[in-house]
């Protein structure tokens, strides 16, 4: 089997898990309030979603900050959750996005085939909900950025694909991000001494692990916040899958 053909399933495999997650996360929030109406202890549920694929995954390009629109293929799953919902007689008090535009395109679509269109006019973006910073790494094949980070840890494509299989979806992804933010740091600063410019006045730098769920933990604890303050219960969120997975299982794992 080719070194693309197993990435391609690699990153299936994952993307499928974050799929798993647009089902009901319930999360409990002891907020600070200015005023005793809110409930500090009242029980919110958010709808994490994914974006529906788009034509960046269809050419197997890594994309975070980066966009590219829906696939008719990514639309037709959005319209099918939308429908499942309606179906399940789910409804929303708030819904949230990335301000990524594919987030953005997935939340519209859900929304209307939910039959909960006046939804629209009220929807927040969030840039603490994007996926992952690839830095200059954004746009590349995957391939080509898998390999790059696997020389990085000392390793060859096939060894590292092997201990992701083996090892925590957490320490994959936080072993994925660390190392492509010190590979990104070392471009900027080669480009930035070529160019005789600050590093930061290059480009956006790859983010590590910890900033990843810095803030999305701070964008989730903002949301319920105002759910409780506002006495909303069901909240939909779409984002991507990095974010959502490193955010769950981060959650699950304060917990244990």
């Amino acid at each position: 089997m080719s070194k693309g053909v197993q990435m391609k399933k690699l990153c299936l495999k994952l993307a499928m898990m974050v799929l798993t997650l647009t089902v009901i996360t319930g999360c409990k929030e002891n907020a600070s309030s200015k005023t005793s109406k809110v409930d500090k202890n009242a029980e919110v549920t958010i709808y994490l979603t994914r974006h529906g694929k788009t034509m960046l995954n269809t050419t197997d390009r890594s994309q975070g900050w980066i966009d590219a629109p829906l696939t008719p293929a990514g639309i037709e799953i959005a319209e099918s959750l939308g429908k499942g919902l309606k179906a399940e007689k789910v409804t929303f008090d708030a819904v949230y996005s990335s301000d990524s535009g594919r987030a953005v395109e997935t939340a519209n679509i859900v929304l209307k085939n939910s039959g909960q269109e006046d939804l629209l006019k009220k929807l927040k973006t969030d840039k603490r909900l994007r996926e992952v910073n690839f830095g200059t790494y954004e746009g590349m094949p995957n391939e080509e950025m898998w390999t790059v980070i696997a020389e990085k840890q000392g390793k060859t494509l096939e060894t590292f694909q092997a201990s992701m299989a083996k090892d925590s979806f957490v320490n994959t992804i936080k072993g994925f991000t660390d190392t492509l933010h010190e590979l990104d740091k070392a471009k900027l600063e080669g480009l930035a001494q070529k160019n005789k410019v600050p590093a930061a006045d290059v480009s956006w730098q790859a983010e590590d692990y910890q900033t990843v769920i810095a803030c999305s933990k701070s964008v989730l604890d903002d949301i319920v916040k105002e759910a409780q303050k506002n006495g909303q219960k069901n909240i939909l969120v779409t984002s991507h899958g990095i974010t959502i997975a490193a955010l769950v299982s981060s959650l699950d794992e304060s917990h244990d």
